[in-house]
């Protein structure tokens, strides 16, 4: 680890969870400044903890322990005949374009994304404070990759940047181009560029196993899982569960 557990922490309050309806989420909250950093976060992300807007936080639920923090190392990443086919897909009227700074017309994109694919969703209906707020933050630098068809903007995965690792924060992309199965090659593109920028993994977020929306994350592997304050083998956890 490059990192010890904060000392100074915070503990929200009880909410509904908007993975498991039946369950109360509770979280640890960041409270310490000096661990809003690029290479203090990175050291967080190795004990558990990811970023919602500029707020760090770690699940901490009094009766359920289902989130489970989920990396891919990507050097070691093979992708499935699946993942390659529909990653050859895409003809040479797609490219990636990697960018340092939000676009105007990313907003539009996120607006549609949303308005039609998570109506019932606790973002839906969608607004500019609320995309800011969450997908944004003031103290990390975060990479846009996009996804074009010809000179249309198709895709865009918001990916935090850290010294040594990616971490995949949201992808929005167009549902007219959902045939294309969007969801799979941004991730993709982003195992692409942690490779090319030398880092060694992209954190996928949390992975529910009872969760359906979560299960598609165990297609990439040899992924790792954060259990019990240890990172193994997310294979192996799932025999053993």
């Amino acid at each position: 680890m490059t990192e010890h557990f904060p000392s100074k922490i915070g503990l929200s309050q009880q909410f509904s969870c908007s993975y498991l309806p039946e369950q109360q989420e509770q979280l640890l909250v960041i409270l310490d400044q000096n661990c809003y950093s690029p290479e203090h976060f990175e050291g967080l992300l190795e004990l558990g903890f990811r970023r919602s807007g500029d707020q760090i936080y770690r699940p901490h639920c009094p009766k359920c322990n289902a989130c489970e923090s989920l990396r891919l190392p990507v050097q070691q990443f093979n992708a499935s005949k699946s993942q390659k086919r529909k990653w050859n897909k895409l003809s040479d009227e797609f490219r990636i374009e990697i960018n340092q700074q939000e676009q105007p017309n990313y907003y539009t994109l996120y607006e549609k994304y949303i308005s039609l694919r998570h109506q019932d969703g606790s973002m839906y209906p969608p607004n500019h404070l609320q995309y800011e707020s969450f997908l944004f933050c003031q103290w990390l630098p975060i990479t846009f990759i996009e996804l074009w068809h010809l000179e249309t903007l198709i895709a865009v995965a918001v990916t935090d940047t850290m010294p040594n690792s990616l971490s995949a924060i949201y992808t929005f992309f167009d549902p007219d181009y959902e045939h294309y199965s969007l969801g799979t090659i941004m991730i993709l593109a982003q195992i692409n560029y942690a490779r090319e920028t030398h880092r060694q993994h992209l954190y996928l977020g949390y992975q529910i196993d009872s969760c359906k929306k979560m299960r598609y994350k165990t297609n990439y592997k040899p992924a790792q899982r954060f259990v019990n304050d240890i990172w193994v083998h997310s294979d192996t956890r799932q025999k053993s569960s």
